[in-house]
């Protein structure tokens, strides 16, 4: 794969608590310049970063993040502003605990709600693999399949590890035909993302790439 490919299927992110606008700003312009599929930045920038980018670059924001244990009604209020704001997609974070319950109907329930809060914006399902057994893993597919979301999500990059190959291949055999995978956290190299897409992820959650692209 040309890296031109790979840049493509990037969602270029800065999510770190100290972010800055005039940081913000430097990854759109970067996400608009390398081709990214998106910028995925906080909520509080989406309105200022939407009208800057100014359609050339989709803008993607974070939900219940990073831990995931909000409660629905706090997920769905913010959904539905970070929409109104000018976001075209949303990483939201399932409630972790209600998996490690067992409460699988709830979780099923709130992904539900959250995507139809969505208004028809994309939707990625951030289930924090390294947190996960193979079983909760291969739930959740399901579980993300069922409610209708279109991605599903390896991790949030705040926790203990980022995305592995095993958990993209078992998520990609596990997940509806009608689902994506993304990888996310610590992707670090062109090598590791091609062979996260060739293991089935369609998108990737990492800023390294570009900044290798800077450096050449």
């Amino acid at each position: 794969m040309d890296k031109k490919d790979i840049l493509s299927r990037v969602d270029h992110t800065l999510l770190s608590q100290t972010a800055t606008w005039e940081e913000i700003r430097q990854i759109l312009d970067d996400g608009i310049k390398y081709g990214c599929a998106s910028a995925c930045i906080p909520a509080c920038y989406v309105k200022q970063a939407a009208e800057y980018a100014d359609g050339k670059l989709p803008i993607c924001t974070v939900i219940g993040f990073p831990n995931g244990y909000h409660t629905t009604a706090t997920k769905i209020f913010e959904t539905r502003d970070a929409v109104a704001n000018g976001a075209d997609e949303i990483d939201m974070v399932i409630n972790i605990g209600f998996l490690k319950d067992k409460r699988y109907d709830e979780i099923e329930q709130e992904i539900r709600k959250i995507h139809e809060a969505c208004s028809g914006k994309t939707l990625k399902v951030i289930i924090e693999t390294c947190l996960l057994t193979d079983e909760e893993k291969i739930k959740m597919c399901e579980i993300v399949t069922n409610a209708g979301a279109e991605f599903i999500k390896t991790s949030t990059g705040f926790s203990t590890a980022g995305a592995t190959f095993s958990d993209v291949e078992l998520m990609r055999q596990y997940v509806g035909t009608n689902v994506k995978v993304k990888a996310a956290g610590g992707i670090s190299s062109f090598a590791d993302a091609e062979k996260f897409i060739e293991l089935g992820a369609d998108r990737l959650g990492t800023s390294r790439l570009v900044k290798i692209m800077k450096h050449v």
